[in-house]
């Protein structure tokens, strides 16, 4: 008997299955590859090519800050994602909610940004970085083309990691900040072009923990 494999596809999907085997039980894609559903902003900036979530164009600069955000919020969560940044700002946002009238997102902010990767923002919020990395952890990222943004948020501690790295633990001691909110992407203003891939998220159950690192 014969067997005939369109290769191209069977390769995306073993990938696909590898990357949620990573992530543990009950992880699942945000976004899968091909539509942008369950996701709202902008469809003259956002875009899906090659798989990808991309914000931008090469030969432009953004006039302004715009996010791709989810439809659903999420509180207690493990998000990984794959960013392409170039030399341009980006980030990713969670726990966080639309500004109405104008198109910021304001909340919690991992940076992928030059120079302050795996930083932890408060976007449109306290309009400051609550937590960024030292300069030993910084030079133990080893940036490339394409980098892993880690997100594991749990009551009121924040953690990042970079590449793996771990570059915040941070614990939010305001009772009035949410612990719920939306999951947006951001493309900085003056940013040209900007690539998001690989989005696995885990919900997490109240007490669930994850081992130190």
């Amino acid at each position: 008997m014969k067997y005939h494999f369109q290769v191209p596809m069977l390769l995306l999907c073993l990938c696909a299955v590898l990357r949620l085997s990573q992530a543990g039980p009950d992880a699942s894609r945000l976004f899968h590859e091909k539509i942008l559903e369950g996701w709202e902003g902008d469809r003259s900036i956002w875009r899906i090519e090659n798989n990808e979530i991309v914000a931008g164009r090469p030969d432009l600069r953004q006039p302004r800050n715009d996010f791709l955000c989810t439809v659903d919020e999420y509180g207690d969560f493990d998000l990984q994602v794959k960013y392409k940044r170039g030399g341009n700002n980006g980030g990713v946002q969670f726990r966080s909610q639309r500004v109405p009238g104008k198109t910021e997102v304001a909340g919690y902010q991992a940076d992928c940004a030059p120079k302050i990767d795996g930083s932890l923002y408060d976007e449109s919020r306290r309009h400051r970085f609550l937590a960024q990395p030292d300069a030993a952890t910084v030079a133990r990222l080893q940036l490339g083309e394409w980098n892993t943004c880690h997100i594991r948020a749990e009551g009121p501690r924040i953690r990042l990691w970079i590449n793996e790295v771990l570059t915040v633990d941070y614990s939010e001691e305001d009772p009035a900040i949410p612990r719920k909110g939306i999951i947006g992407l951001q493309i900085h203003k003056n940013a040209t072009e900007i690539r998001y891939k690989d989005l696995v998220i885990k919900e997490l159950q109240s007490g669930e923990t994850k081992p130190e690192s």
